[in-house]
């Protein structure tokens, strides 16, 4: 019980100092940010809202200026479930991408990031 209420304590800190230290967002032009939009339409971000991996993962999405689909694999059984039935495991941050009509599943944050930083980095 007692480390329970402890990690969900952390949990909320590590939100709340990643809400005043966020970093500044990309600024694109606007054709530019319309194609980033089209791009991400098929990438969605499953994750755990105090979880300090998928915080990074969001960090860098607000970094980059992304618009990714957060979905709650925590408090939403519709998600955990396609995280599960489809990715394989129950593991986050995971990023679900749509291309050419197949899915890829990528679990790591480091992988996220670099996957992220490589495709939208200006």
């Amino acid at each position: 019980m007692l480390l329970k209420a402890l990690r969900i304590g952390l949990g909320q800190l590590v939100v709340f100092v990643d809400w005043i230290s966020r970093p500044r967002k990309l600024k694109r032009s606007p054709e530019a940010q319309a194609e980033v939009e089209r791009a991400t339409a098929n990438l969605a971000l499953y994750q755990f809202h105090a979880c300090p991996f998928c915080v990074k993962v969001r960090r860098t999405l607000h970094r980059l200026n992304l618009p990714v689909q957060l979905r709650d694999a925590k408090h939403d059984a519709e998600h955990r479930q396609a995280l599960e039935q489809q990715g394989g495991r129950i593991k986050v941050p995971c990023l679900r991408i749509e291309e050419n009509g197949q899915s890829t599943w990528l679990y790591e944050s480091k992988a996220i990031i670099a996957y992220l930083d490589q495709r939208f980095a200006a």
